[in-house]
């Protein structure tokens, strides 16, 4: 996700220096303009905001928090654009702050293709001052930032959107794989769903790669998924709030992990849920 982000703020003619631990994966980049650097220090350095798109907390940790990385920090602006627990991203604003710097949290709603036409739902955890002070870079990634509250609530309702994400594709993935055991026209079941107050289009979005089992080229592979579903799951026992349908979800999206399907789309938790699939005809 993050090369798309940079690829839109240097079509909108803005400067732009880049950090990445695979430098091989900054050419693009550098030959669309971006300055390239080869340390995290170096980038801050250079830099009166940092935007993050970073795997998980420690990665980011890695890359910010540094001794050296921490001294590079005073007067700038950090905006982390991650998915990350809302505790995380407070202790990392503390942690910012601490450095004499500012931080504000932006996660996003979308992948690589709303990433790469600006069309991504752009959630700000902030003060109002600094999300009138971002809100205009933050309009390259999507169109209508909206602030939702201080640093936490982004991040909360950004989990929010993922536990969806997981238990939906998981729920159609269960009914389809029934209607298809059952020797059921998929079409003619699909044309039912649509029809009903139970249809997400996200359902259509995954159907084909579920009967093809084609999981190739992913916009979200089952290993971020499953990231978020874990962490989801440990923001939601800290308020006490009962999870237990959540956790049959994440045992079928650790089980598509132990089949190797880690690195695909996280449509491949079909293949945790239906694994004769292939021996089945498909309509």
């Amino acid at each position: 996700m993050g090369k798309p982000l940079a690829q839109r703020l240097l079509s909108a003619q803005l400067p732009v220096v880049v950090y990445n631990r695979t430098q091989s994966k900054l050419e693009a980049l550098r030959e669309a303009g971006a300055m390239v650097v080869d340390t995290p220090e170096n980038a801050i350095a250079s830099s009166d905001c940092i935007i993050l798109m970073l795997s998980d907390a420690p990665a980011i940790e890695q890359v910010l928090l540094s001794e050296n990385a921490k001294q590079q920090l005073k007067n700038r602006t950090v905006i982390q654009m991650g998915t990350i627990s809302p505790s995380q991203s407070q202790e990392l604003q503390k942690q910012v702050q601490a450095a004499g710097g500012d931080y504000l949290e932006a996660p996003v709603l979308g992948s690589i293709p709303e990433a790469e036409t600006g069309k991504l739902i752009v959630m700000v955890g902030a003060t109002e001052s600094q999300f009138q002070q971002w809100s205009n870079l933050l309009q390259n990634f999507g169109s209508n930032p909206r602030l939702i509250g201080p640093v936490g609530a982004a991040a909360a309702v950004k989990l929010a959107l993922n536990q969806l994400i997981s238990s939906l594709t998981t729920s159609f993935a269960l009914s389809l794989g029934f209607v298809q055991n059952q020797g059921v026209e998929i079409e003619s079941f699909m044309e039912i769903l649509r029809q009903s107050a139970l249809y997400a289009p996200t359902f259509d979005k995954k159907l084909q790669r579920m009967l093809e089992r084609n999981y190739a080229n992913p916009n979200f592979p089952t290993k971020h998924l499953l990231k978020d579903t874990n962490l989801f799951l440990d923001a939601a026992r800290e308020v006490n709030l009962n999870a237990t349908s959540l956790s049959g979800v994440r045992e079928i999206l650790e089980i598509a992990q132990q089949m190797g399907l880690s690195n695909e789309d996280y449509s491949s938790l079909f293949e945790a849920i239906n694994p004769e699939a292939s021996k089945n005809p498909v309509s």
